[in-house]
């Protein structure tokens, strides 16, 4: 079978679908038969297109005929048109946040259960072949007992970031929730991938508890940290902010007992006990995903295992508004859209964070106050 696949969305990150489904088609592996976006798409989108294929404004324009449907859009038009989507009897690859909330995924879940098919989410991380060299070396016991895992990030973020589309920096738009911010999005496969190494992937946590901050006058958290604790598995720490003094790689930090692994997820570094292992090429999502439907293979990033991120974003979604930190503690830099916003000092303790599997408020920072929240 070679599969007819669309992609919903044209833009931003869509564009990366939209790249890698043209690869496919042109490999004979998939046909690429049509987009669609609400937006006029732009001459790379419709370059990027097969001649036959359709461009529509309206999902049910292409979902005929289609086996698989890729939904990059925005965060909160994700469960209608996956259920849209799956209604017509098509696979997903459906881009993280894949929902944003435990009642949305639950019935993802279900819908997929009864029709029998297939959900993969876009963590590209969980295709990583670091994934599996990093579960055999913990089950060798080359670092001891893991005793906790940290996420870390660390980026600068400029205001043409946030301006580029309605939803970015907001956590609702019209009422409607789209929990924008440090961990849910940017910074997703950081924690998305620490919850897959925890083991706990698809397991609600017990407690989840967030601190959220933001430099910038924006709705959505900028600066952001949380831990999520399990019974009978290791704590999951994740830091992050979009206000850094300088742009850095994120990275998962698996703490044991004797040593530690450290992976550089975006460019597949790992390190274990300070020595580097080569983890091998990633694999494609996409690719998974037909080889899934094709030979039965297991798919890298089943919707079940988002389950813990999910409720992640469920209480980032739920806490009270961020935290503005005190304008003292905030540098601006550059003009125009090159504008972004800086805090001093917050590199350093994002990874100090990682390194002592702590919470902001627990590092005693000068801008946390009474940070917590659970």
């Amino acid at each position: 079978m070679i599969p007819a696949v669309v992609v919903f969305g044209t833009a931003g990150h869509a564009l990366t679908h939209l790249r890698r489904a043209r690869a496919l088609h042109d490999r004979g592996e998939i046909v690429l038969t049509g987009a669609c976006d609400v937006r006029e798409p732009s001459a790379e989108a419709r370059a990027l297109l097969p001649a036959h294929a359709d461009i529509t404004r309206d999902p049910a324009d292409l979902l005929d005929g289609a086996d698989i449907a890729v939904i990059a859009t925005p965060p909160h038009t994700h469960l209608p048109l996956a259920r849209q989507a799956m209604n017509a009897d098509c696979h997903l690859l459906l881009e993280k946040p894949p929902v944003l909330d435990l009642v949305a995924f639950d019935e993802l879940t279900e819908l997929a259960r009864t029709r029998g098919l297939a959900c993969q989410t876009g963590f590209q991380s969980f295709g990583s072949a670091a994934v599996p060299l990093i579960g055999d070396t913990v089950e060798r016991g080359e670092i001891g007992t893991v005793t906790g895992i940290a996420a870390a990030g660390a980026w600068i973020r400029r205001d043409r970031y946030f301006g580029r589309a309605e939803w970015a920096g907001r956590r609702r738009v019209r009422g409607q929730p789209v929990v924008d911010g440090a961990l849910t999005n940017p910074f997703a496969h950081a924690v998305a991938t620490a919850l897959l190494l925890n083991g706990t992937a698809a397991t609600l946590p017990d407690r989840i508890t967030v601190e959220l901050y933001r430099a910038r006058d924006i709705e959505a958290d900028d600066t952001a940290c949380a831990r999520l604790s399990f019974e009978g598995a290791p704590d999951v720490v994740a830091a992050a902010t979009l206000a850094a003094e300088a742009d850095h790689q994120p990275y998962v930090l698996v703490h044991g007992t004797d040593g530690r692994i450290r992976w550089d997820y975006k460019t597949d570094l790992v390190e274990v006990r300070g020595e580097p292992v080569t983890a091998g090429p990633p694999e494609d999502l996409l690719v998974n995903l037909v080889g899934h439907l094709r030979d039965a293979v297991p798919l890298r990033a089943p919707l079940s295992a988002t389950r813990a991120f999910t409720a992640l974003v469920e209480a980032v979604r739920d806490a009270p508004d961020p935290r503005p930190l005190p304008a003292d503690r905030v540098e601006i830099t550059g003009a125009g859209p090159e504008r972004h916003f800086v805090v001093p000092g917050i590199d350093a303790a994002v990874d100090t964070a990682a390194e002592r599997l702590a919470l902001f408020s627990e590092l005693a920072l000068p801008w946390t106050g009474a940070g917590a929240r659970a």
